[in-house]
């Protein structure tokens, strides 16, 4: 379980292709973390797992886990050929996770091969591989219309740092503006105002990820530790926290360690020691 609530040990779920067998398995993980995380403490929030092999199966155990509680679904970066986030038959999903209230968390890294090159440099080069498909994700949303569609779903794209959302956002702007004539869908904003109201993002290491809040605006940068994986910050925690944020100010160090989450999810109420923290 990683510190945003993302289901490590349910990631590969979203592999499976028969209909029955992923819809038993995305339950019987649900029914799990309920059990043993959420019915028994308040401070860790796991996303539910649902199936990718059915959409209408998927909408059905949004539905159900939303009544258990759970706050947001966790959905894979990338997608079988023929199934990519912008087409419509995900519609009936966005429509159940918009009513629900559920954010939906994309992680880095997921549904499908992250491996891609063995050369020279290879490990960061498939590093980088698995940040790309969560950029994918963000267009394919925007640029599709699903975001424009429903101006209440929020999505998450976990640990693939955050200073390229709004750079994107840019990139994404000059193509609906300048080749307008071939954009389909039409869009009710552009494409930078539908991600800095609906597209959040969580970091590690990187400092662009805090600079791009004082220097663009966008605010919706979540930090985490990412405990106990290899690319977090367990071991070093406190010095990577007085690197990012010695000398930034108040609002944006609260903001990114603490608002943006609390935008997101619902915790208790603080108590008086810990918001002294």
């Amino acid at each position: 379980m990683g510190p945003t609530g993302l289901p490590s040990m349910g990631f590969w779920l979203v592999s499976i292709t028969e209909r029955e067998l992923a819809r038993e398995t995305v339950r019987a993980w649900n029914d799990w973390a309920h059990s043993e995380i959420l019915g028994k403490q308040q401070r860790i929030i796991t996303p539910a797992c649902v199936s990718t092999a059915d959409v209408e199966d998927a909408v059905a155990e949004v539905e159900r886990v939303a009544e258990l509680g759970f706050q947001s679904v966790f959905l894979p970066c990338q997608t079988r050929p023929g199934e990519e986030y912008a087409l419509d038959r995900w519609e009936p999903l966005w429509t159940a996770a918009e009513r629900a209230g559920l954010t939906l968390g994309f992680h880095i890294g997921t549904g499908g091969e992250n491996v891609v090159f063995r050369g020279p440099g290879g490990a960061v080069v498939n590093y980088m591989e698995t940040t790309y498909p969560g950029m994918r994700v963000v267009s394919h949303m925007v640029a599709g219309g699903a975001l424009d569609r429903h101006p209440d779903l929020k999505i998450l794209i976990a640990e693939g740092g955050a200073g390229w959302v709004p750079a994107i956002g840019d990139r994404m702007d000059e193509a609906y503006r300048q080749h307008g004539m071939f954009v389909r869908p039409k869009l009710s904003r552009l494409p930078s105002e539908i991600i800095r109201q609906q597209v959040y993002a969580s970091f590690q290491h990187d400092k662009s990820s805090v600079e791009i809040v004082e220097s663009t605006g966008y605010r919706n940068v979540m930090w985490g530790d990412d405990y106990p994986h290899l690319e977090g910050t367990y071991g070093h925690t406190q010095s990577t926290l007085h690197e990012l944020f010695d000398g930034v100010s108040a609002d944006v160090r609260e903001r990114v360690t603490r608002g943006t989450f609390d935008e997101l999810f619902r915790l208790p109420e603080r108590t008086p020691q810990e918001a002294a923290v």
